[in-house]
This record gives C-alpha cells, structure tokens and sequence, in this order.
C-alpha cells in the first residue's frame, strides 16, 4: 500500500510520514512540490509512474503550483484518475474546501493534524479504492470473458459453402456483443442439405448461452432426424428443458428449417414463427415459405405443418431476421419486393441494395440474412 505525501514544508512531511509509519503504513513516498509529484507520477514525461500509488496526500498552500491546480493535473490523465487524494490544509475557508473537492480531491483534513482523524480518512479512502480497484479487475476479466464468448459463438456459426450443386453465404450485424440470432447448415447426404436460421429471444449473455445450447445438440438433430418436422419438435423438447418452473421464464426462439434435396429439386421445410422466407425464380416470380408452427419452446407440445415445394434450376432463397425486416421498413422500403428483384448478383451486392452500409448501425436487434443458390 503506497502513500504519496505532498507538502512544500519538510516538516510537514516528517510529522505525516512518522504517523503513517506508525500505523503499518511503510511504503511511503514524499513529494516537496508539485513539479516532484508531477515526475514520480509520469505525467510530465507521459511515462507510467516511477511507482504505483494507492492514495496522495495533498498540501492545499504550494508555491508556483498549489494543490488544487495540482489535483486539476492529474484528474487529467485517465490513468491516474482513480487514485484517491486527501487534500490537507490549514485554511477553514469552506468555499476552498469546495473548491477542492470539485477539482477531485475526495476528502480534507484540516491543520493542525489530528492523527485519529487523518488515518480515519485514509482508511476510507483506501476501502474505497481497494473497492473501485475491484470493481474495476471484475469489469475486465467480464469483458475478457465476453470476448471469449463471442469468438465462441461466432466459431459456431455456418461457413460459407460453394460447390457443384449449391452455394450457401451469410450477412450477419449483431446489434449487441452477444447475439441472439444463428444460422447453421449440414450436408445430409450427396444431395441434401439441412438449413437452419433462428431468432433467439432476448440479447446479450442469456440468449448467447440458449443459442450454444441450441449450437450444440443442432448437428446431431439435423444429420439424424433430417425430417423438418421431426427436426423442429426436437429442437422443442430440447427447449423446454430449459423451462424454470421457479421463475416462470420460458425461452423460446423463431426459426426457419429448410432441407433442399438438389437431385429431386425440392424444398421441404417448417417455418417457426419467424418471418416468411421467400424462394426468387430466374423469371422475377416468388414463392414464400411461410407455413409451419409456432415459436420453438413457447409449448411443451406444439402443432407443426411441414410444406412441400418444388424449385427449378438457379432458384435463390433468402432467409432473413426480423432485425434486418424491420429495418428496411424503418427506412420506408419493402423487404419482399426488393428481394424479388434480386435475381442475380451476390449476398453483398443484395445487401447493399436492400439497405446500405451507413444505414445499418445504431440497429436495435440483430440482422441476418441467407442466401441459398441451388446450381
């Protein structure tokens, strides 16, 4: 625990530090001016200081620089800001103290010293930045947790996919640093594919772990059960183990479920209570897939209506969230109607059609979309 002790008057400063010694405080640090103070904290060379310190006491009556043009100084600079300073001073002018307190001191304590008072003042202080400094260390670590956490959803996300007979590609802009939106895919056999993009209710550290839970029984769902309505009542079940009876939360998510079989030129699928998906032809004309069920996980038993449709060749699908649906409607426009018009070009180049670049942040939920070409 290091004290930086401040005064012009040497006396001062033998009286202060044999106190402080006294008491169990070692590591003490005196400082004849402000220029000195100003050195061993770095702030004239920009440097970090010549050592780290915990708390300074302060003389408010210093030639050249007093004390309050001093605490002024270092509440300047963002990494000295927390340390807490005890200006000490032999003027009872209460509009100076103020003075004091507004320029960043946290507290006084008057001359003559009393020791009693003074170690009760730097015992506060000290609480008090031994508590910020925690605060502080718990903000970080979340933070570098957070970080974490989002690589790990991000890595779970589908990679793009381009080969003989399909390309798969996603545009993703999560409003928050945990998402509640994801897509996957998973080629089932030679000709078919399993796709998946769901809408988690919520944001932040609560969705993102429903949406890993979700990430991690998906493969096996897919590649097993295939079938969109078998798919879809499992993911359900899996849901409603997640339900607390105690808080009566229900976690739930809009999904749309696709399996594209690219030899019989079919696409069955279940659309979860999440916005319609729409299948563009070469011609211009459109097919929503909008047939389904509720969200997943709302009930313990859901009704659930598969569809059936067929596709000719180059056929694209658009998946989307209703973060990116909504936002096209904010701006006047209609998503559908735009994206019937995308009969060629890219993911990318769609995008910056339906809604450009400095339009799309300051979002409040999480846009998606997925574009299926079948070959």
């Amino acid at each position: 625990m290091s004290i930086l002790i401040v005064d012009d008057n040497p006396v001062n400063l033998i009286i202060i530090e044999k106190i402080l010694k006294s008491e169990g405080y070692r590591d003490c640090i005196t400082a004849s001016s402000a220029h000195e103070l100003y050195k061993l904290l770095g702030i004239v060379s920009g440097e970090p200081a010549e050592m780290p310190v915990d708390l300074i006491l302060m003389d408010m009556m210093m030639p050249e620089i007093d004390g309050l043009a001093a605490c002024r100084r270092i509440h300047q600079e963002e990494r000295l800001r927390d340390i807490p300073i005890i200006i000490v001073t032999a003027l009872g002018d209460s509009n100076k103290l103020a003075e004091a307190l507004d320029a960043g001191a946290m507290d006084y304590v008057m001359k003559p010293i009393n020791k009693v008072e003074l170690m009760a003042r730097i015992r506060v202080a000290l609480r008090l930045k031994y508590e910020k400094d925690w605060h502080i260390e718990r903000d970080r670590r979340i933070r570098n947790e957070l970080d974490l956490a989002k690589q790990v959803q991000r890595s779970v996300l589908g990679q793009p996919v381009d080969n003989e007979i399909i390309r798969i590609t996603a545009n993703y802009y999560p409003s928050f640093e945990l998402a509640g939106d994801m897509y996957s895919w998973y080629r089932i056999d030679d000709h078919r594919y399993g796709v998946i993009l769901l809408d988690m209710m919520g944001h932040g550290i609560s969705s993102s772990l429903v949406c890993m839970f979700i990430s991690s029984v998906l493969q096996d769902t897919i590649t097993r059960l295939v079938d969109p309505e078998l798919v879809i009542n499992e993911l359900n079940r899996y849901m409603n183990q997640l339900y607390s009876l105690e808080h009566f939360i229900h976690y739930y998510f809009t999904a749309i479920y696709l399996v594209i079989d690219t030899h019989r030129k079919t696409i069955e699928y279940v659309n979860a209570g999440h916005p319609p998906g729409l299948v563009v032809y070469k011609d211009g004309s459109s097919v929503q897939l909008d047939k389904g069920s509720c969200a997943v996980g709302f009930f313990e038993q859901i009704e659930i209506q598969k569809d059936r449709i067929e596709y000719c060749d180059n056929a694209r699908i658009f998946l989307f969230t209703d973060g990116l649906l909504e936002a096209v409607e904010k701006q006047g426009g209609d998503l559908h109607t735009q994206l019937t018009s995308a009969v060629t070009g890219d993911l990318a180049e769609a995008m910056d059609r339906i809604l450009p670049e400095e339009d799309r942040g300051n979002q409040q939920d999480d846009m998606c979309m997925v574009l299926i070409e079948t070959v």
